[in-house]
């Protein structure tokens, strides 16, 4: 196979490559785009992307194919790769040649596994949608989280926010999020969370280095402030391990909200970037389950969700907060998707 031939899949990666360059990564944008060219040098990685059953964009294949050429080159293999990285030359398709034909077994393996990137920049806004719920609720809330990946964002209170001027959360973390703020703000509340326990399906352990070198694979290397933030958060979660469960969220889920809740606390269930990763009858049985459990929320004993996910044409990340008894669902924001910024709706 000539190297510069296209093959199946190239679509998906010049896709993702025009995506990064909008949200400010040139530098994955170049290295994606060269990726697409130089696809043919990777037989195994090629066939991978070639044959994927089902969404290639769903699954985030690009992303999955970044992540592996950025762990590499963290690694510092091979030296081209880690040069371009460093900045020693901006050859992108002869680094992308050589890695993709000596590591394309590291890559074709990577790539299997789904993106773990639990981005902490999106806490911002599930923490205003927290405090849109104590807002209506005036209670505490017990926090279930879908996804949870590390669970980094199930220690969101223990993180600092700078909400469109408004300053919450922990005034001394050494996490500070400041997303580019416009239209209203949430209202000014107390972020009170008497419990928080995720799960995934392949919960990762911060106080691991393998954890460690994933999570910032996922991370853009051209966006400093993104690979800081998540350092330190990883920091905070070595010092306080979120409760992560290993099981498929659909059943653990229904198996959570059937359990017996607290007078006087609210129980929210958040999920960010997970329904993308479910077919259609995971969908339905996961809508399916929230109204269930609405059915039995009560003013003492009220529930919430709060999801931030793409809409359904992929145009535009929601942050929408449901709410029961009654189970009316609104808008609260539309977000950048690593939440570098939020436009406040409610």
């Amino acid at each position: 196979m000539n190297m510069m031939t296209p093959v199946g899949g190239n679509s998906e990666l010049q896709r993702q490559s025009r995506r990064a360059r909008l949200l400010g990564s040139p530098f994955v944008a170049d290295v994606l785009a060269a990726a697409d060219r130089r696809l043919g040098s990777g037989p195994r990685t090629a066939a991978l992307i070639g044959g994927w059953v089902g969404d290639p964009a769903g699954a985030a294949l690009g992303l999955r194919l970044n992540s592996a050429i950025h762990a590499l080159a963290r690694r510092g293999t091979p030296p081209v790769l880690k040069a371009l990285f460093e900045h020693g030359h901006d050859d992108f398709d002869a680094a992308l040649a050589v890695t993709l034909a000596t590591e394309d077994r590291f890559i074709a393996n990577w790539m299997q596994s789904p993106t773990q990137t639990n981005e902490v920049g999106r806490a911002a806004a599930l923490a205003a949608a927290l405090m849109v719920v104590h807002h209506a609720t005036n209670m505490p809330v017990a926090l279930l989280e879908v996804g949870a990946s590390c669970g980094l964002n199930l220690n969101l209170e223990r993180y600092s926010y700078n909400l469109g001027g408004m300053v919450v959360g922990a005034p001394e973390s050494p996490v500070r999020i400041a997303p580019r703020w416009s239209g209203g703000t949430p209202p000014l509340e107390t972020l009170e969370i008497v419990s928080a326990r995720g799960v995934d399906l392949n919960p990762l352990d911060p106080r691991d280095e393998s954890t460690r070198e994933r999570l910032m694979a996922y991370v853009w290397p051209d966006q400093p402030q993104r690979v800081r933030r998540l350092e330190q958060a990883l920091d905070i979660a070595r010092r306080v391990v979120p409760d992560v469960d290993r099981a498929d969220a659909r059943t653990w889920l229904a198996e959570r909200l059937a359990e017996p809740q607290a007078t006087g606390v609210c129980r929210v269930i958040v999920h960010s970037m997970v329904l993308q990763y479910f077919d259609r009858a995971a969908r339905r049985e996961f809508i399916t389950t929230f109204r269930e459990a609405g059915h039995r929320a009560s003013a003492k004993r009220p529930l919430a969700r709060v999801a931030f996910e793409w809409n359904r044409t992929r145009s535009e990340v929601r942050l929408t907060l449901t709410m029961w008894p009654g189970g009316s669902t609104r808008i609260l924001a539309v977000c950048h998707p690593y939440g570098d910024w939020i436009d406040w709706r409610a």
